[in-house]
């Protein structure tokens, strides 16, 4: 394997296990602390990692940059993601959060049509169907598992506006570094917590202090991981290893909390995963099939 694309691979994988780990750590802390005080830690521990980097040059870059605007919707969106998301932390497994993600990637192909103008071709629609029963089978509205509940659709919410987040990021990606999208997601993200983490503030302790800011070093890192990764490789190669994380979760849900999914969350994981292989497999067939 080219030595490139290996790395590329292995930084993506790498990636997706600090996301999975960022994401225990806070189911962990919202138990106590208030969801608006974790994400303003967090984004106060990125925003200083990256002005120790970049020093006042990338202050100086991030407000003259072209994906300003842009960036502040997707920071609105993501915060509206993550407070759904990690609020249904408190009531539902690792394993169960992860899968019900993964609705996401079906619906940015949704979204790619109106928003990206993206011609769809008919075998992305049958992994849209395909995916979309399997968060219908791992939700298990009619059994005795996980049920469409107020945790559940909260998780539901939030993968909506991560989808719409990810379109926009497609559109500015290309635009801006790493290191200046990393200054203005988390300063937005300061901006935004500050009034709510104030009003809301709970006295943490010292290991509760050090976990947030520990999560913070993580979420930036993983951030850093996966942009190198992107850059090193194919989008197409890095895509399937996504799903890594539903494996991280798991293990880690497993080994933090002692949780077991249901029968129906792996089932529904199977054909979530298997959505997201038609796609992959749909589009290396047809760039195989493409004229030269």
């Amino acid at each position: 394997m080219n030595p490139s694309v290996l790395s590329g691979i292995l930084l993506t994988i790498f990636a997706y296990f600090l996301f999975t780990l960022q994401d225990a750590s806070v189911k962990w802390l919202v138990v106590g602390l208030p969801v608006f005080q974790i994400l303003f830690v967090r984004s106060v521990t990125i925003f200083a990692v990256c002005l120790a980097v970049g020093r006042g040059a990338v202050l100086r870059k991030a407000i003259v940059s072209p994906v300003l605007k842009a960036m502040f919707v997707r920071n609105l969106l993501l915060l509206a993601a993550w407070l759904s998301y990690y609020t249904a932390a408190r009531d539902l497994g690792l394993a169960e959060l992860t899968t019900l993600y993964y609705a996401s990637p079906i619906l940015i192909t949704l979204l790619a049509v109106p928003i990206l103008k993206e011609q769809v071709p008919p075998l992305r629609w049958v992994a849209v169907l395909v995916g979309f029963i399997g968060v219908l089978v791992a939700c298990d509205p009619l059994g005795a598992g996980m049920t469409l509940n107020t945790p559940v659709l909260l998780a539901l919410q939030a993968a909506v506006f991560w989808a719409i987040g990810t379109v926009l990021l497609r559109k500015t990606a290309l635009q801006e570094t790493t290191l200046v999208q990393m200054t203005l997601s988390s300063g937005f993200f300061i901006l935004f917590t500050c009034v709510p983490m104030a009003i809301y503030w709970v006295r943490p302790g010292l290991a509760d202090l050090e976990l947030m800011a520990a999560t913070g070093i993580v979420a930036g890192i993983a951030q850093y991981a996966l942009f190198e990764g992107m850059r090193r490789a194919p989008v197409s190669v890095l895509a399937p290893f996504e799903y890594s994380s539903l494996v991280w979760a798991f293990l880690l849900g497993f080994a933090i909390w002692g949780d077991i999914p249901g029968v129906q969350v792996f089932a529904g994981a199977a054909l979530i995963i298997s959505a997201g292989i038609i796609i992959i497999a749909g589009e290396r067939f047809s760039h195989r099939l493409r004229p030269r």
